[in-house]
């Protein structure tokens, strides 16, 4: 359906993609596979009509293809839906999903009747139950991935890409999303899907092809492969200790929360962390988990219950108040409440630190600068320096930035809600190393994962949350997957 031949991308004189050739076949899932700054994303943009290849050639169904645009690579038979969420917000749900091939009457005018009805149908197949008259500004990042979804599905495509595209989705619109993909395929859809979570891979894959540094490593049949064998392709190292060893905890509360409750979010959670513990909340999409986190966190305050740091009373209203009292989150959400893309890692990095850098209330730039030098040395942060803009990073070196950020005002209490989301694997061994290396340090650490058996690897103890409530405390040493899943699924 699609093959590309030898293609090369440059940015700024450094090479993105080199001689690259791939071959995508009607009615296959091919996924496309590679650590951040691999060239995965480039590359779909290349054949995309994104951006113009440096060298090679690309032929769609035979023909030659060279879309200028994407607008041509759509009418071509090529669609692609974006890691980064670009959604018109003050337009509705099915204006968004319709975008650009509006049905019209006999006057040329948008047959608004006729735009509900199909962006119905459209939303239908992802099984999802969002009203097309809805305003996009109302949509959380998952139902505004679904629109996006809907959007290229209503393209019908002969190639359809796909980035990240279950990032931000629950596992109820996840799980649709597979469901639509495997009738695409019998339809004889070419489809090539990025992602970072390797169980989507090997449920969804027929064929992979690996890209590290640029260049292509290996393509090969799905059942060929295993996780570890990908890793290796992926990284060019084995990863079978992707996970550190537990340190020791010692004996003192840190942060004590007791009946802790916010109306619809969750009721009476109580828990401990001690120093040097890692303490994971675990649960379903919706259990509680992240409401949580933001009350200790000042980001979203609970309604009632007590919290203590040592034998402080802690009630933090605001994130700044939880900051100078000792505790510092690092969200889930890194693109929306983490990062300022256009701005510097530099200032990225001191952003919350300011106050014990202004005396008089004029930055020391010289105290700023080497406070910078030294987060970014002691955290790996790989960037062509300071000023690089940081929206110009890969996932894990942005999100390796917000654990500097976090870690400035020396905080007692780290919140990690969601840590790896979004990173290759290679970036999520450099971040379990760090979270090791916080409570080596002494720190207490609240990790929130969807993935199973990171939080189960990482923790010491895990709580489980179920409907907004404790279900059960765990040693997470010799929980397993299968018991932390029974506590968790609903009554």
């Amino acid at each position: 359906m699609l093959s590309l031949t030898r293609i090369s991308k440059s940015f700024g004189g450094l090479p993105v993609l080199q001689e690259v050739s791939l071959e995508i076949a009607a009615g296959e899932v091919h996924a496309l596979m590679g650590e951040n700054g691999a060239g995965k994303s480039t590359l779909m943009k290349v054949a995309a009509g994104l951006h113009a290849p440096d060298g090679g050639t690309m032929r769609l169904k035979g023909a030659a293809f060279a879309p200028d645009s994407p607008h041509a690579a759509l009418l071509a038979g090529v669609a692609m839906i974006h890691q980064e969420l670009m959604p018109i917000p003050d337009m509705t749900v099915g204006e968004n999903v319709l975008l650009g091939i509006e049905p019209c009457g006999p006057l040329g005018m948008v047959d608004r009747a006729q735009v509900l009805e199909r962006a119905r149908t459209l939303l239908a197949e992802l099984e999802s139950d969002l009203s097309p008259d809805a305003p996009m500004r109302s949509l959380s990042v998952g139902q505004t991935q679904v629109v996006e979804i809907a959007k290229a599905l209503g393209r019908n495509a002969d190639v359809l890409l796909m980035d990240e595209p279950t990032a931000a989705l629950s596992d109820h619109e996840a799980t649709a999303l597979f469901r639509a993909i495997g009738r695409l395929k019998a339809r004889g859809v070419a489809v090539v899907y990025t992602t970072h979570k390797m169980d989507e891979v090997f449920r969804l894959a027929d064929r992979i092809t690996v890209l590290r540094d640029g260049r292509h490593v290996i393509t090969s049949p799905s059942g060929e492969l295993d996780q570890e064998r990908l890793i290796a392709h992926m990284v060019g190292r084995p990863m079978s200790e992707i996970f550190p060893a537990r340190g020791k905890v010692a004996p003192e509360v840190v942060l004590s929360v007791r009946n802790l409750s916010r109306k619809g979010a969750f009721h009476d959670v109580s828990f401990h962390i001690r120093k040097g513990e890692v303490l994971g909340l675990a649960g379903l999409m919706g259990a509680g988990r992240t409401e949580v986190a933001s009350a200790v966190a000042g980001l979203t305050p609970a309604d009632s219950g007590e919290m203590r740091l040592g034998d402080r009373e802690f009630r933090p209203a605001t994130p700044h108040e939880a900051l100078a009292a000792g505790v510092a989150m690092v969200t889930e959400d890194r693109k929306g409440m983490g990062i300022i893309p256009v701005l510097p890692v530099r200032e990225n990095m001191t952003l919350s630190a300011l106050d014990s850098m202004s005396p008089g209330g004029l930055i020391n730039r010289t105290a700023e600068s080497a406070a910078v030098q030294e987060g970014m040395r002691a955290f790996g942060v790989r960037a062509s320096g300071p000023e690089q803009p940081v929206g110009q990073l890969s996932g894990g070196n942005q999100q390796k930035v917000l654990i500097a950020r976090a870690l400035l005002n020396r905080p007692e209490v780290v919140v990690l809600d969601e840590p790896t989301r979004g990173i290759d694997v290679g970036a999520k061994a450099e971040i379990y190393s760090l979270v090791r290396r916080l409570t080596d340090e002494g720190r207490a650490v609240l990790l929130v994962s969807s993935e199973l058996p990171e939080v189960i690897a990482l923790s010491h103890r895990l709580l489980v949350l179920r409907q907004g409530k404790v279900a059960a405390e765990l040693d997470a040493a010799t929980a397993s997957q299968e018991e932390v899943l029974r506590h968790a699924m609903p009554l």
